[in-house]
């Protein structure tokens, strides 16, 4: 096929799908199978593979690679995440392709004598890039599930970069923060900028043949394409050139992993989610086992008293997430189960005042800085035409990770040692954490909020879901399965109905600004909350089965620019 009929094919997908996709509150209906995302030609590349024969994995795999091009925001082979896979045999399992820390880092690499973090060295630059993790986990997953050859997930998003792609509304700030700093960003200029000067308008075909070439040797060789020869030497080179620390020693020893998920209960249905290094399956399922002993659905969504014990179940999480949770291989006496059982839940309950909000206390901490997660990550939502089902969250952390591109290979590094606890001790009124678990140490894998989490009920799959966000990933899921379950909304209209969140530290509740009532507010208020106002909140994807209707329904957040939701 010529270059421009792909591309005008490429066009004609940009219009028809804008026609055609799932919107707003009605799910996208399908018969044999769905896949949600964050970019439709990502979403486009996931459906392919599912009508070739591929199953979830496949399909996961080979959109995830897409959104490497499509999505660089956040989609990358640079950075890492996890996947749950629950299959319609009843078999459940994750992948942990978490970055992991250098090995020549150390616990006290950000600070200066003062005890200070410098210049935001653990946010910018080359010494916050820690060991990617994608194409290991990403290739792990395909090699224990997956059913299509290797090759053939990868050809897609090598077409993609190759024969080009739309430029976006969503990119056009970064092309032209590029284009005012090039004598800073001089690799990722050379890739995102037209003949290295001039941002892409949107509309424009971009094309990525270094990035191209990337994935061809992953497409070749699987991991080692990518963790050795030619790739792992560009970036070991870059790295020593400009200040990192990656060697290729560090790639060379990257391995991704099979875990057990973390399980747990709800009103009936079974939730299934991701185990350490993401916090985020064992806050979900420790504020769920608060929940279910209230009736949300009489107390009504998102009333005063609703958002009243969500929250409290909120601050309880998240206090427990600061103080115990880290990667388990260098904690092992991690206390998970305590963390996910009943009577843990019992306990913290029993502690909820229902006419009055409880203090967050940090008596036994202290600190002087506030460093944020990044809210920029991306989800992917997968089931096929025999009930498989993925749910798949990967991240570079900051938006375009630390912006840099690898020269030569096309490909931006993530920024995820930022993750880390970066001052040993210390904790604050505004939300940095210094505890034990998650500081620094060589191989060690840094601490998420991401949240991929499968609902299941009589052994099968039901709800699949996740979202971007940082540490409100874990309350936007939680958010949507209650929306679900208690509040009888179909998918899409559980993900679009308004959010809030509170993570203990700082002690205040966002709300999505025009989400939540004056009235409703002001009754919130009243029990002693602290309320302030974000645009938005999270961006999920999420995907139910409907077993008696023989159905599958899509829906993707309307809070993400390009997202789709496409089946058939």
């Amino acid at each position: 096929m010529k270059t421009d009929l792909k591309i005008a094919i490429l066009f004609f997908l940009f219009n028809t799908i804008f026609i055609c996709a799932q919107s707003g509150k009605t799910p996208a209906p399908a018969k044999k199978g769905m896949v949600v995302t964050s970019h439709y030609l990502a979403s486009e590349v996931g459906r392919a593979i599912l009508k070739k024969g591929g199953n979830a994995i496949d399909a996961s795999v080979a959109t995830a690679f897409a959104l490497s091009v499509t999505l660089p925001s956040a989609g990358n082979i640079g950075g890492g995440g996890f996947l749950v896979y629950y299959g319609d045999d009843g078999v459940k399992s994750t992948f942990n392709f978490r970055e992991k820390a250098p090995l020549a880092a150390t616990e006290n690499m950000f600070l200066d004598e003062e005890g200070k973090i410098k210049n935001n060295s653990n946010h910018e630059g080359l010494l916050a890039t820690g060991v990617p993790g994608t194409v290991a986990g990403l290739y792990l997953a395909h090699q224990r599930v997956g059913k299509l050859p290797w090759s053939d997930l990868v050809a897609p998003a090598i077409e993609l970069a190759e024969n080009g792609i739309p430029a976006t509304y969503r990119n056009e700030w970064f092309v032209n923060f590029i284009a005012k700093n090039k004598a800073k960003y001089p690799s990722t200029a050379k890739v995102f900028l037209k003949n290295g000067i001039t941002p892409y308008k949107p509309g424009e075909i971009w094309k990525q043949p270094e990035l191209a070439e990337t994935l061809k040797r992953i497409q070749k060789n699987g991991a080692d394409g990518f963790y050795k020869g030619k790739t792992a030497k560009l970036i070991a080179e870059f790295m020593k050139k400009n200040g990192g620390l990656i060697t290729e020693k560090d790639l060379a020893k990257y391995e991704a992993q099979e875990l057990k998920p973390v399980l747990g209960t709800y009103r009936g249905y079974e939730i299934v989610s991701m185990p350490p290094p993401s916090s985020g399956g064992i806050a979900l399922i420790e504020m769920l086992n608060i929940l279910e002993g209230y009736n949300l659905s009489e107390m009504g969504h998102n009333s005063s008293a609703a958002l009243h014990v969500l929250t409290e179940a909120m601050r309880r999480a998240f206090a427990d997430r600061a103080e115990f949770v880290g990667d388990a291989d260098f904690n092992p006496d991690l206390p998970i189960e305590k963390l996910i059982s009943k009577e843990h839940a019992n306990n913290l309950r029993s502690s909820i005042d229902l006419q009055r909000a409880s203090p967050s206390d940090s008596a036994n901490f202290n600190a002087k800085f506030l460093i944020p997660e990044s809210p920029e990550t991306t989800h992917i939502s997968v089931v096929d035409k025999d009930g498989n089902a993925v749910s798949l969250t990967y991240t570079l952390e900051n938006s375009y990770g630390n912006k840099i591109v690898v020269d030569g290979a096309g490909f931006l590094l993530n920024n995820e040692m930022g993750d880390f606890n970066p001052i040993p001790g210390y904790t604050n009124s505004q939300g940095l954490i210094g505890t034990k678990p998650n500081l620094v140490q060589p191989e060690k894998r840094m601490l998420s909020s991401m949240t991929p989490t499968i609902v299941a009920k009589n052994g099968k799959p039901l709800i699949v879901i996740g979202s971007p966000g940082g540490r409100t990933i874990i309350n936007t899921v939680l958010q949507v399965i209650l929306n679900s379950i208690d509040f009888n909304m179909n998918i899409a209209q559980a993900i679009e109905a308004p959010r809030i969140h509170h993570q203990w530290f700082p002690n205040k509740t966002s709300f999505e600004r025009y989400g939540i009532s004056p009235d409703t507010e002001k009754m919130y208020k009243s029990l002693g909350h602290e309320v302030y106002y974000r645009n938005s909140q999270g961006q999920a994807m999420g995907i139910f089965i409907d077993r008696k209707k023989n159905m599958i329904y899509g829906a993707a957040d309307s809070r993400s620019f390009d997202a789709r939701a496409v089946g058939y």
